[in-house]
């Protein structure tokens, strides 16, 4: 069996990059800085702090972003209810907390962070952790109606979700001075 890519992966991708770009800039920010905090890939707090404020906040993301691995191996693989409170009791906490966040501003952007962040075995329990954390008081009314209207009947009552884990995983990149660039 080969490993080369298939021609449907650069599609895939492609897919994803467009879905990501038209996110807006604090959205495409917060979800590169919380794919760096969750999935332990460089140091947040060098990277993405630009004062003090963003300073707790990141240390309070990494604090509850500490129960990503446990949540990632409780994944429930079929719909078996006694596997459900122990996935989603602390997913739905972590959920409540970047909702809170005011960065993710639809469940697009949250399911396209939360896949990364768990994996595709995921997808069929994201739209419950959503609505629910979606609809925890924590949040303003207004935030919640919009939250919740962002979810799309498509994905609220899918009969099926693909198992293709995510390709694409934006990272920072570094601004470029056009001053030095020639």
């Amino acid at each position: 069996m080969s490993t080369s890519a298939r021609p449907a992966d650069g599609a895939v991708t492609l897919a994803e990059l467009r879905e990501f770009a038209s996110f807006p800039s604090a959205t495409q920010r917060y979800i590169r800085r919380s794919l760096d905090i969750g999935l332990h890939r460089r140091d947040a707090m060098k990277l993405w702090s630009r004062d003090m404020v963003e300073e707790a906040s990141i240390r309070a993301q990494a604090r509850i972003y500490g129960r990503l691995d446990d949540i990632k191996t409780r994944v429930p693989d079929d719909s078996g209810l006694e596997l459900v409170e122990p996935f989603m009791a602390p997913l739905v906490t972590i959920s409540a907390f970047d909702l809170g966040q005011d960065r993710l501003c639809s469940f697009s952007a949250y399911r396209f962070l939360y896949e990364r962040l768990l994996g595709a075995g995921a997808r069929p329990w994201l739209p419950g952790a959503f609505c629910a954390a979606a609809s925890l008081p924590h949040l303003h009314p207004d935030k919640r109606r919009a939250l919740l209207q962002s979810i799309s009947e498509a994905a609220a009552t899918a009969v099926g979700w693909s198992n293709r884990e995510p390709t694409f995983y934006p990272e920072w990149v570094e601004k470029v001075d056009m001053s030095k660039a020639n």
